[in-house]
């Protein structure tokens, strides 16, 4: 999929030359991807929004002037087109709960039973209820830092905050984890 040229030449993290949708997409779409499941919850049919991320990135390309690494420019879309999922799918929950499970493997006895399977999608569905109870600017750090296991700093490059306010918000969110986790477990009122 190609964007029509343009004048300008958008660059990636000013090594290589980028002038199209599917040269950005070859690069990153795995790093969008993973972005995208982390931040969107593990309800979220991935490639949908992988699709809509880079629609979004493809119609913006032209603008992109390569002040920024594209990663960073590319976050900031991911970021938001995932917390507008996450906000619209809150009411389809209630209705239907459908995870996109992308395993073509084999079956092999170093696979997980299918109770183990179930157990760990409980475990992840569980998380994730106590993540949507948090401010988006508190699960998006928590989200980063721990499952994506990037560090303050590089969490700071792709949210644009300073590296202080990125360790404030991160044991913030911690705290107000931990005590939803409490309450959900019933030992707190």
């Amino acid at each position: 999929m190609n964007l029509p040229s343009s004048d300008a030449n958008p660059r990636i993290d000013g090594d290589a030359a980028v002038s199209d949708l599917d040269s950005l997409y070859r690069a990153h779409a795995s790093t969008v991807a993973r972005w995208a499941s982390r931040l969107a919850g593990p309800d979220t049919d991935v490639e949908d929004l992988v699709h809509e991320i880079f629609l979004v990135a493809g119609r913006r390309l032209p603008e992109f002037r390569g002040d920024a690494k594209v990663t960073t420019w590319l976050y900031r879309i991911t970021e938001r087109v995932a917390l507008d999922g996450r906000r619209k799918d809150r009411f389809r929950r209630w209705f239907a709960r459908a995870r996109a499970v992308e395993i073509e493997h084999s079956f092999s006895p170093s696979q997980p039973t299918p109770l183990d399977a179930l157990e760990r999608r409980q475990a992840a569905e569980s998380v994730y209820r106590i993540l949507d109870r948090l401010p988006d600017k508190y699960r998006t750090v928590l989200i980063l830092f721990e499952l994506e296991e990037l560090s303050g700093e590089e969490i700071a490059a792709l949210t644009g905050l300073k590296p202080a306010t990125v360790w404030v918000q991160l044991h913030r969110a911690r705290t107000r984890f931990l005590g939803e986790m409490k309450r959900a477990l019933g030992r707190e009122p």
